[in-house]
């Protein structure tokens, strides 16, 4: 398991298919910003969520912001 941003992000082969999750929890990086991104408060998903801290939403945006640092992005797929 290799452990990303502030310890709170965790990729691992046998965890939703590799992809990046909260703490080895089956919360991939993903659903958080999808959530965030519908509108979804940070203290909204704290309270559906209840295993999920402020510091693990926080540490999957610095993870996204990490993730988007590439030099060049070819077209998006619609």
């Amino acid at each position: 398991m290799t452990a990303l941003p502030y310890d709170r992000i965790t990729i691992d082969a046998n965890i939703c298919h590799g992809k990046p999750c909260i703490r080895g929890l089956r919360y991939p990086v993903e659903n958080i910003l999808e959530w965030l991104s519908t509108g979804m408060s940070i203290e909204e998903i704290i309270a559906d969520y209840d295993d999920l801290e402020r510091e693990d939403i926080m540490a999957a945006l610095v993870f996204a912001t990490q993730v988007i640092k590439v030099k060049r992005i070819a077209k998006l797929a619609a």
